[in-house]
């Protein structure tokens, strides 16, 4: 089948330029600055665009169905490894499923949410400040292990949603009003990550991200619960790591991702677009920006080098699968997917390898955090190195690890 004609992302004068926000996000944003197709989406041009779609890309969304998979007697691509880490998938796919076929709704991924009960119809008449300390408070019970609050920002929105059913875009249906947005992250377990690159690695994204449903669905609910809307997404509907920064929750890396301060960038990242009264949190620094300035493991490690070695720019690679007019790290989507596709699972080697990859109940490894925020960073890489921190290990010691520890 031809690939369906490709579209210029749509762009709209109100979304160009600085915003005051930026200065303390570190963002640069030029008047060229264009909001992002869903349809664009890497994944998303997996299922249409001949440039991406391949027969192992096919494989490799098969995979997610275990009888499928292509099992390997290699240790970490086993079948007791697709096992685990489609189980570890199984609540967001099955979300993802429910109105997929019935009502062209991929939720999660390509839509946001719908499954919750009708709200209070009396609005809460506490304080933003109260509403705020009690939504965390509330977002930590539900599931939440960090949670964070920024101003709506229709910049990282979508301009239109992705029917993968019809292979056509979607009006975007989020409503415009909405003033504020809650956003959590979601700790991967830091074992079964050490095992990248191997299907079971896998399970540790996929775990995230069913944990990161269960917590949004739920703050969500308790949201309405106070008489306001509220919008769950995960993947859906906006850009999330740019709300996330801007919500406090950490900075961003050279390798793409969301680096946290607890977590560092293991994590999995899901938001709310709510109207409820809230006071916004304060984007933070904790020397990400200079680390990553001087580290480059992440780009040394990636087998199909998708990582620059350069400094922030605006370079779009491909052009279509990257945001323009902004300036910063940005990997090959291309190069990625594609490595991704050929091992039959996906990556987080960069993950594996970012000396903020740490267990940081562990002092030594919270003195190496406190040195890489500071002038002692290259005696902290230097360290960590030495440590031999962030090498793999085989699935087969997971598997043989004590079940507690």
């Amino acid at each position: 089948m031809l690939s369906p004609a490709r579209e210029t992302p749509a762009q709209s004068e109100s979304y160009h330029g600085q915003r005051p926000v930026d200065a303390l996000t570190g963002f640069e944003v030029t008047a060229d600055f264009e909001r992002f197709n869903q349809k664009y989406d890497m994944f998303n041009r997996a299922v249409w665009d001949d440039e991406v779609r391949s027969e192992r890309a096919n494989k490799f969304f098969e995979s997610y169905f275990t009888d499928l998979a292509q099992f390997r007697k290699v240790e970490g691509f086993q079948h007791r490894d697709y096992a685990l880490r489609n189980a570890a998938w199984y609540i967001a796919d099955f979300t993802a499923d429910l109105l997929e076929l019935s009502g062209d709704r991929k939720e999660g991924f390509l839509d946001s949410y719908t499954m919750f009960r009708e709200g209070a119809t009396r609005k809460s008449q506490a304080s933003a400040q109260e509403h705020t300390a009690e939504l965390k408070r509330a977002g930590r019970f539900l599931g939440a292990d960090s949670i964070g609050v920024c101003e709506f920002d229709e910049r990282w929105v979508y301009t239109h949603n992705y029917s993968r059913q019809k292979l056509t875009t979607k009006a975007m249906d989020l409503p415009e009003d909405l003033t504020h947005v809650v956003v959590i992250v979601n700790e991967m377990d830091h074992a079964i990550i050490e095992t990248v690159p191997s299907a079971l690695s896998g399970a540790a994204t996929g775990q995230g991200y069913s944990r990161d449903i269960i917590a949004a669905l739920s703050i969500t609910q308790y949201i309405r619960n106070l008489g306001y809307r509220a919008v769950a997404s995960l993947n859906d509907t906006a850009l999330s790591i740019p709300l996330a920064i801007q919500a406090g929750l950490g900075q961003y890396g050279r390798h793409g991702l969301l680096i946290t301060p607890e977590f560092g960038p293991r994590v999995r990242i899901a938001k709310i677009f709510t109207d409820l009264p809230l006071n916004a949190d304060r984007p933070i620094d904790f020397g990400v920006t200079e680390t990553c300035n001087i580290c480059q493991r992440c780009s040394t490690a990636c087998p199909v080098k998708a990582i620059s070695f350069e400094e922030p720019n605006f370079d779009t690679h491909d052009g279509i699968s990257h945001l323009k007019g902004i300036k910063k790290w940005t990997i090959n989507a291309k190069q990625c997917f594609k490595f991704w596709a050929n091992q039959g699972t996906d990556c987080s080697i960069c993950i594996r390898v970012c000396p903020y990859n740490r267990d940081f109940s562990k002092a030594m490894n919270r003195i190496l955090r406190w040195m890489l925020s500071n002038r002692w960073r290259r005696l902290a890489l230097w360290l960590d190195a030495k440590l031999k921190q962030g090498e793999r290990k085989t699935a087969g010691w997971w598997w043989r690890r004590p079940a507690d520890g």
